[in-house]
């Protein structure tokens, strides 16, 4: 086998890596450099996915470990990040433990995901790194500006990740991010969203991602409602 057939499984491992990584430093009491963490593996899960069809190397082994990765990255580790900010707020011991719906949620999407053919063009629900980004970036929304301090308080976090949660694995139809053409009129939204992200994160860093998956999640809505094709 090729060396090149491995590059993509390698980019994969390192957005596991990046996932655990993450993990540590919630662990250790750091929650706004965990979820830079988030961030590092979604990138390492664009370009494991990018590699792969450029060196025409796809593989069913890379399919499965992009999975087990991502339930670590877009799971695991958000769930530790919703469960460390509601401890730390919630007088009730046993409330963060019900933050952990993220990570099974997320387990039980990526499963589904590999099995349903529909998801080609469109994704049927909320994609795992979507979610994790939009969970993860909540502290640094709330570091950011102080008028959105009450995002943590203890039952509004837990709602916003059962939501979310719940969109994984919803029937929504939301536009798959890949390009089959440069045309403008056939890639309109996809040019629409990813300038929008550019335009937020350049002004506000870390804290705009909650409002890139949300405008995600509209001009999804938007493309639904005027081609419903």
């Amino acid at each position: 086998m090729k060396l090149t057939a491995h590059i993509p499984n390698l980019l994969t491992l390192l957005n596991l890596l990046s996932g655990v990584i993450g993990i540590i430093w919630v662990v250790e009491g750091e929650v706004l450099y965990g979820a830079y963490f988030v961030l590092i593996s979604a990138g390492f899960d664009f370009f494991d996915g990018f590699a792969a069809r450029l060196l025409k190397v796809q593989s069913l082994l890379g399919k499965e470990l992009d999975s087990l990765s991502d339930v670590v990255s877009f799971g695991v580790l958000p769930g530790v990040i919703i469960f460390s900010l509601i401890e730390k707020q919630s007088p009730y011991p046993w409330l963060p433990y019900l933050g952990l719906i993220v990570p099974l949620l997320s387990a039980y999407r990526l499963a589904k995901f590999n099995l349903d053919t529909r998801q080609g063009d469109k994704f049927i629900g909320l994609p795992t790194p979507a979610n994790a980004l939009f969970l993860s970036s909540i502290p640094h929304l709330t570091q950011t500006f102080s008028e959105a301090n009450f995002l943590q308080e203890p039952l509004l976090l837990l709602g916003t990740a059962w939501i979310c949660s719940l969109l994984l694995i919803s029937e929504l139809p939301l536009i798959a991010l890949k390009f089959k053409s440069f045309s403008f009129s056939e890639t309109k939204y996809i040019y629409f969203i990813l300038a929008s992200a550019v335009a937020l994160v350049v002004w506000l860093q870390l804290a705009g991602i909650p409002l890139v998956i949300l405008i995600y999640i509209l001009v999804s809505l938007v493309q639904r409602a005027l081609d419903p094709k």
